[in-house]
């Protein structure tokens, strides 16, 4: 152990006692019977935590190429923390994806393995569900004392959102059986529902009437945001317009692949085509969820040894359906591994057809060659990352996200989207809404115009309501409630959505420097070990390393696992 080492782990330590549903979500154990304390003076305190380590951190002596990009990992995020807190935007925060509710919901959720659930622990932990909600209402009313408001878009979603882990929660002792926990747990069940109900109520009564209907954050919060999720420095219009090139070429993709499947008919036709034909639809969600298994061992299978090493520990992917409503998504293997890699699919409506035309790539995206193996070798990777590495990942959308996005680049390069179906789902759900996403998330908050040969609204600014149209026409997206969702996603997380795009770019632009660089000694797997082995990073940083090239750096993990972890 360094003084770089005892400070990452005090990080850790100190992170998982102030914030354990963020501990939660990133592995770490040791605290799963509390929650989040979502308090102003809780807030305050973890600022104020950010702020001595970071300067702690300027005090530690740092030897060798892997403390060096260690401490720049840390102090990045540290300094971004800090400066989260001095515009407080902790103080707000309400949004569709990762606020105070919907992390108390995944806090509990990580606890609900069914029939193999530890009660004990959930019992604790959905007990302490009432605390947490009236921390989060502190908060919140603190930060409308100061005139600060979350938009009334963010607010309203979260009346809903709060209905809707009421839902999930009041549920959960119908798992139980008739034990002696069943009682505790229905009580335990029923005082999370009536906090949830009465945080609702505050939402729409007291703090909605005070919440500006403005949902921009201007180019300085923005800029904040994208430093926040990607951990780079972007020209903004530029990259606007580079979402826009994006989207073009995503688009004349799409309409050379759906020539392939119906030649002479138009994309939209082929893609509702796809969603009525019997062979791309199913409504038995077990028979569903083993074939996303099936998806997932087979992907394993395929490329252990030939473009990835693939550990034991990791080439068993827990795909489950997910309890809630929201996007499909991934939780790395606790760092004791007593809690597997799991992808959660997003929990069908009963009854309805699940379209399975656009699943293969998603799962490449959130398993393997995706989160799964991207996450997982991270967890593992003991003899060159220090703890607080090893479980970043959750920290840095950008890379995580623009690996998952890359996977599925990867996959179809690789020949594993080789039926057109298949190849359009990634084009269509993958690509052509991830390019959307740069083009909207950008424009709607920072007002932009729209540009001059696009066909849309040309020279208007951006609003919600274009936003809206906007992904009906361009991502055939038709299901209102999904595209509401979009839109709150985007203003609710500014720059969030960019990760995906943009960090494939980084991960793509790295892979053709290195061939370039390399020439014909160019090896795929060689490349993949060394970029995984830097563990999880802003993509500025990324970039660096990656350019760089090779080293000692590259040989340091040979993808065995420590001694305490072969069992």
């Amino acid at each position: 152990m360094t003084a770089l080492d005892d400070l990452a782990d005090r990080y850790v330590d100190e992170l998982a006692v102030l914030d354990p549903c963020l501990a939660g979500a990133m592995g770490i154990v040791g605290q799963e019977t509390r929650l989040t304390d979502f308090g102003p003076a809780a807030v305050q305190e973890r600022a104020d935590r950010s702020r001595h380590l970071l300067k702690a951190l300027d005090g530690t002596p740092v030897a060798g190429e892997a403390e060096r990009v260690a401490a720049a990992v840390l102090r990045e995020r540290l300094a971004t923390e800090v400066a989260l807190a001095d515009a407080d935007a902790y103080g707000t925060l309400l949004d569709t994806l990762d606020g105070p509710v919907q992390r108390v919901r995944q806090a509990v959720g990580l606890l609900d393995r069914g029939r193999d659930t530890d009660w004990e622990p959930l019992l604790a932990r959905l007990s302490a569900v009432p605390k947490a909600l009236t921390g989060v209402q502190d908060g919140l009313e603190a930060a409308r004392r100061r005139g600060r408001v979350a938009p009334y878009r963010q607010v309203v979603r979260n009346v809903r959102e709060c209905h809707d882990v009421r839902e999930y929660l009041t549920g959960l002792p119908s798992g139980h059986g008739n034990g002696a926990l069943r009682g505790p747990l229905e009580r335990a069940a029923a005082d999370a529902g009536q906090a949830l109900a009465e945080l609702a109520q505050y939402l729409s009564g007291q703090l909605a009437p005070h919440a500006p209907h403005a949902d921009a954050v201007g180019e300085e919060r923005y800029r904040l945001g994208v430093r926040e999720f990607l951990g780079i420095r972007l020209d903004l219009e530029e990259t606007y317009a580079w979402g826009w090139e994006e989207l073009r070429r995503i688009q004349r993709d799409m309409t050379e692949t759906a020539a392939r499947i119906a030649p002479g008919e138009p994309v939209p036709a082929v893609l509702a085509a796809l969603d009525d034909d019997p062979r791309h639809r199913t409504t038995d969600r077990a028979r569903f969820r083993d074939w996303l298994q099936e998806l997932a061992d087979t992907a394993i299978a395929d490329l252990d040894g030939i473009h990835f090493t693939i550990p034991g520990p990791l080439r068993r992917i827990d795909c489950r359906i997910s309890p809630a409503d929201g996007p499909a998504y991934y939780l790395a293997p606790s760092e004791d591994l007593s809690r597997p890699g799991t992808v959660w699919w997003t929990r069908p409506e009963p009854g309805a057809p699940i379209r399975t035309w656009t699943v293969p790539s998603t799962m490449f995206h959130e398993g393997v060659p995706g989160h799964h193996l991207q996450l997982g070798l991270t967890t593992l990777n003991t003899s060159r990352l220090n703890r607080f590495q090893r479980l970043s990942c959750e920290l840095h959308p950008g890379h995580a996200e623009g690996w998952g996005l890359y996977a599925e680049r990867l996959m179809d390069e690789l020949g594993h989207l080789a039926d057109p179906a298949h190849r359009l789902g990634m084009l269509a759900t993958g690509q052509l809404l991830r390019a959307a996403r740069v083009v909207l998330d950008i424009g709607l908050h920072l007002r932009l115009r729209i540009p001059a040969g696009t066909g849309f609204h040309e020279g208007e600014r951006w609003t919600p309501q274009l936003g809206r149209a906007f992904l009906t026409e361009h991502c055939g997206l038709g299901p209102p409630g999904f595209i509401d969702f979009e839109i709150d996603r985007y203003l609710g997380r500014p720059g969030q959505a960019l990760a995906y795009k943009l960090g494939e770019k980084v991960w793509l632009e790295a892979r053709e420097a290195a061939r370039r660089r390399d020439g014909a000694a160019f090896d795929l797997r060689r490349f993949h070990h060394h970029a995984l082995t830097l563990g999880p990073m802003g993509l500025d940083l990324l970039r660096a390393e990656l350019t760089r090239g090779s080293g000692p750096a590259e040989q340091a993990w040979t993808g065995h696992l420590p001694a305490e972890r072969t069992a």
